[in-house]
C-alpha cells in the first residue's frame, strides 16, 4: 500500500521494530498523529486461535471517550416503563419494527427482551449487516432491561475476533491523557485474556499494536512475553 508523505514522516519519529510499554506506546501514537481532527486510538490484538474458535464479549472501559449512545429497546408490557426509566432513547415493539423496516436506523445499539426476539428476528438482514442485532452473547437480549441500558449508558463496548483471529477496538482519543488510554488498553487485554479458550497453549495474545486513525501501528510490550 502506497503511503503519503505525512505518514512517511511520522514513521521516522519512533522505532517500528521496538515494543513500548502501554503508556509510552500511547505517547508515541500521540506524537505520530497528524490529522487535523481528534483521531481515535485503536488497539489491534492478534490472538492464537483455532479456526473454529471466536473470542467475543463486552466490557465497560475505565475512561469513556464517546458521546452518549442512542439506545433502542424492543419490549412490551411492564418492561417498556422499565426501559424508559433507565434512560433508553427509544422503546417499543411492533411500531419500532415497522419503522426500521421502512429504513429508519437512528440509533447506536439495540436491546431486546427474549419474548421480543421472534419478531425482532425478522429484521435480521437489516440489523445484522450493521452489527445492531440484539444478541445474548453481548447481553443485549435480556429481561434485565434496566441493567443493560445502564451498562450501555456507561459506555459498554463489544469486541469480537475476526476470521484472522484479530480483535480491533477503539480505546480512546489522541486528545486524552496517555495514562487514561493505557488503563483502557490494560482493561481490554485483561478481559481478552479472561476469554482464553481452555485448550489454548503458549502465548494466547501473540501481539498488540495501537495506532491513531491515520497513523502507523506501535507495538505494545507484553511484559515477560516480549
Amino acid at each position: 500500500m502506497k503511503r503519503g508523505k505525512k505518514y512517511a514522516e511520522t514513521v521516522k519519529k519512533y522505532n517500528p521494530l521496538e515494543s513500548y510499554a502501554p503508556e509510552k506506546a500511547v505517547d508515541v501514537v500521540k506524537q505520530t498523529s497528524y490529522a487535523k481532527f481528534d483521531e481515535t486510538v485503536d488497539i489491534s490484538i492478534n490472538l492464537s486461535l483455532k479456526k473454529s474458535q471466536t473470542v467475543r464479549d463486552t466490557l465497560v472501559l475505565p475512561y469513556q471517550f464517546k458521546g452518549e449512545k442512542k439506545i433502542l429497546v424492543f419490549a412490551k408490557g411492564e418492561k417498556v416503563e422499565e426501559a424508559k426509566q433507565a434512560g433508553a432513547t427509544y422503546v417499543g415493539d411492533d411500531d419500532l419494527i415497522e419503522k426500521i423496516k421502512g429504513g429508519w436506523l437512528d440509533f447506536d445499539v439495540a436491546v431486546a427482551t427474549p419474548d421480543m426476539m421472534k419478531d425482532v428476528g425478522r429484521l435480521g438482514q437489516i440489523l445484522g449487516r450493521r452489527g445492531l442485532m440484539p444478541n445474548p452473547k453481548t447481553q443485549t437480549v435480556t429481561f434485565d432491561v434496566r441493567a443493560a441500558v445502564n451498562e450501555l449508558k456507561k459506555g459498554r463496548v463489544e469486541y469480537r475476533s475476526d476470521k484472522t483471529g484479530a480483535i480491533h477496538l477503539a480505546v480512546g482519543k489522541v486528545s486524552m491523557d496517555a495514562k487514561a488510554v493505557a488503563e483502557n488498553i490494560a482493561a481490554v487485554l485483561q478481559d481478552v485474556e479472561r476469554k482464553r479458550p481452555p485448550d489454548a497453549k503458549g502465548n494466547f495474545i501473540k501481539s498488540v499494536y495501537v495506532s491513531s486513525t491515520m497513523g502507523p501501528g506501535v507495538r505494545v510490550a507484553r511484559g515477560e512475553q516480549e
